[in-house]
């Protein structure tokens, strides 16, 4: 008899412990549903209906489904909100100020674009290069960023401002290159390291996009050079983000550079943990601006 009871203890914390492992299935289950709902969604798209919409359609029922009616604006020379945005459809249209997108990323709510400009007078020259960042709520534009510099027709490199490789590619290496960039920017690019260098930067290969400067180590310690003899080398004071997928990451920094305030936006290329390619684009911080928002 007491063998019988036994046996049946048995049986039924076996099936105690069944009935608790498909419980705990089952909240697995429901648990990834509910992660996998309340991940960002895919802002890329959007992004580039966007920027359609603003150089290619000119169409302000686009901007007005693309873009938040409080959307926060941060380019020095434009007035907040979307209805300057709206403003400026009539005057791109008639210059035939266009778009080109090289390259998007995004990095949780934020849309990285590194674009060209053509006809863009209205921007500072008749071609463009820029990076414009936007962030992204409830599906629209809330906020944007950018920097732009007028486009170099010949480079120390020979590479333009915005060519090389686009793909995004070692999406599970995101952290991890963000963070060896942060490092470089902290030991290097603020001077409080820059013997460390090779640990971040390949010694192999380094494409240098930045119109002055040559590839390779050698390229840029030439022009770290001979910045630093005439006294007008870059200085990083403070970074505002680090954004980043992949192999791609991108910081926008505040320094100075020829005795004036600027923005840097340093967008650097990632392979087998080693930074292998820098774009840049470098902008003066005017004193005044249209609003009150700030540059970052």
């Amino acid at each position: 008899m007491r063998k019988l009871t036994v046996v049946i203890a048995v049986a039924a914390l076996i099936a105690s412990c069944k009935k608790e492992a498909k419980k705990d299935e089952q909240l697995k289950e429901v648990t990834e549903m509910v992660v996998e709902e309340v991940k960002t969604p895919n802002y890329k798209e959007v992004a580039l209906k966007a920027q359609d919409a603003f150089f290619k359609d000119y169409n302000a029922d686009g901007i007005k489904k693309y873009f938040t009616e409080d959307y926060i604006q941060h380019n020095p020379h434009v007035p907040t909100g979307r209805e300057p945005v709206l403003g400026f459809l009539e005057p791109l249209k008639n210059a035939g100020t266009t778009s080109t997108t090289h390259r998007i990323l995004q990095d949780g709510d934020f849309i990285v674009l590194h674009n060209s400009y053509d006809n863009a007078e209205a921007f500072g020259g008749k071609e463009m290069v820029a990076f414009d960042v936007w962030r992204m709520e409830d599906g629209k534009v809330a906020e944007h960023w950018d920097n732009l510099t007028p486009k170099v027709a010949q480079t120390a490199s020979g590479r333009s401002q915005v060519d090389g490789p686009t793909e995004v590619t070692d999406l599970d290496k995101t952290d991890a290159n963000k963070e060896l960039v942060k490092k470089f920017v902290d030991d290097v690019l603020f001077g409080k390291a820059p013997e460390k260098i090779t640990e971040y930067v390949s010694t192999e290969q380094y494409d240098q996009h930045n119109p002055l400067v040559k590839d390779g180590l050698d390229g840029l310690n030439e022009a770290i050079t001979y910045l630093t003899s005439q006294n007008n080398m870059f200085i990083y004071k403070k970074v505002h983000k680090v954004l980043g997928e992949g192999n791609f990451v991108l910081t926008m920094s505040e320094g100075e550079w020829g005795g004036k305030p600027q923005a840097f936006y340093d967008l650097f290329r990632v392979k087998d943990g080693k930074i292998v390619e820098h774009w840049d684009v470098i902008q003066e911080i005017p004193e005044k601006m249209a609003h009150e928002n700030g540059k970052f």
